[in-house]
């Protein structure tokens, strides 16, 4: 792993690490759901500044940010992504004591979605039971994982319907903690220790 990137020259420099051997087997997964369905969906790249299959921890968000999709080929699933939500998720991660490879930032769907007006869209059930192939297989293919932490509703259903529907679940303790977006802002501060607690905690 390399030191954190940022901006247009960190996101070439991630591009360019695709392949390195802690990340290719997920970035495989990503190429793979990249192409599924004629290839019309958006799937972040697994970042290579995370612990990649040797990380203890997942870290599972929602489904990308409309932002993030932008980004289409280039877009990764990262903490240097310029939004609140990913600010938010690395000022948690730096005071929990977390190292960037204890972790790998995935969503419980991994493409977008969006309604009819193009808007994003929060992922409800089918979408959950559509992604969870994808969720298992990033889960087996991280042999030194020790725990999950949630971040939302939405990601702890998944998780859970992962748990409960799957016919061979990989489990691990799951901690759960708000989504840290502006629009969950209503309870910040406490939002902020629930997030450093749990990733703090996942460590254990």
């Amino acid at each position: 792993m390399h030191a954190e990137t940022t901006g247009v020259a960190g996101r070439a420099s991630k591009l360019d690490r695709l392949e390195e051997p802690h990340v290719a087997a997920l970035n495989a997964l990503v190429r793979r759901l990249r192409t599924a369905d004629h290839g019309a969906r958006v799937v972040p790249w697994v970042d290579p500044d995370s612990g990649g299959v040797q990380a203890r921890v997942l870290v599972l968000f929602e489904s990308p940010a409309n932002l993030t999709a932008s980004a289409n080929s280039s877009a990764f699933s990262s903490e240097d992504n310029v939004n609140p939500t990913s600010r938010s998720f690395k000022a948690a991660r730096l005071e929990a004591g977390m190292s960037r490879g204890d972790y790998v930032r995935w969503n419980v769907v991994p493409w977008p979605l969006f309604d009819a007006a193009g808007g994003r869209r929060v992922p409800n059930a089918d979408d959950l039971n559509d992604a969870q192939p994808a969720l298992a297989a990033i889960i087996a293919l991280m042999p030194s994982l020790t725990s999950i932490v949630t971040f939302g509703a939405t990601a702890l259903t998944g998780i859970m319907r992962y748990y409960t529907l799957h016919a061979q679940p990989v489990i691990v303790p799951v901690l759960a903690a708000p989504h840290p977006s502006p629009a969950n802002g209503h309870r910040r501060a406490e939002n902020h220790v629930r997030a450093v607690n749990a990733l703090r905690r996942s460590l254990r």
